[in-house]
């Protein structure tokens, strides 16, 4: 998606040699124009997949997550990283660990929100190492779902999470793929697509 490549070259920054902050338009501040035509592009990709469920993690990937479900007309539902004391039963659930803040989260949904029915499509920010969408996925295949298709945001290629997606055989459709940082500059990915 060349807008996002424009607006990330733009507008992001380069935090030493792995992280790439995008805060003021994705994870802090949300550009909601530029999140409806996100949402846009995955409905384009995934439209004849059958999805009636997307599914995120708190917090970064509800803005566009909520952009691609209102183009399917589905539900969204976002798993919890933090307790709550309206959650606390008959919860599907999932460790995810952050190497940008280095911590482990326990993410958790609702049973009543995820079925054997559903067919989702992951929606997420980021993917780099794969953390988030492995956790999805296991309480994807925990409720009986099925996992119809990835759509990330922003995919730093260079790290291991696309090539652990591809051996799974999941279709996944990421909107700008970076093949590196090279003097505090972002190097796209050559579009195959």
């Amino acid at each position: 998606m060349k807008e996002l490549e424009e607006r990330i070259k733009t507008d992001g920054r380069v935090l030493g040699k792995d992280v790439l902050k995008v805060d003021s338009f994705l994870n802090h501040q949300v550009d909601p124009m530029l999140m409806e035509k996100m949402g846009e592009e995955f409905y384009n990709h995934f439209k004849d997949s059958g999805i009636n469920k997307i599914l995120t993690v708190e917090s970064s990937g509800i803005a566009p997550a909520v952009m691609t479900g209102l183009k399917f007309q589905v539900p969204v539902v976002f798993a919890r990283k933090h307790k709550s004391v309206t959650l606390t039963d008959d919860l599907y659930t999932s460790e995810v660990y952050s190497f940008t803040k280095k911590t482990t989260n326990h993410i958790s949904i609702d049973k009543r929100y995820l079925s054997s029915s559903d067919k989702v499509l992951i929606i997420d920010d980021f993917l780099a190492n794969g953390q988030a969408v492995n956790g999805l996925n296991t309480i994807i295949e925990d409720a009986g779902a099925t996992l119809a298709g990835i759509g990330i945001v922003i995919e730093k290629s260079f790290q291991k999470g696309r090539q652990m997606i591809d051996k799974t055989g999941t279709p996944i459709y990421s909107l700008a793929r970076i093949k590196a940082f090279e003097n505090g500059q972002v190097v796209f990915e050559e579009e195959d697509d």
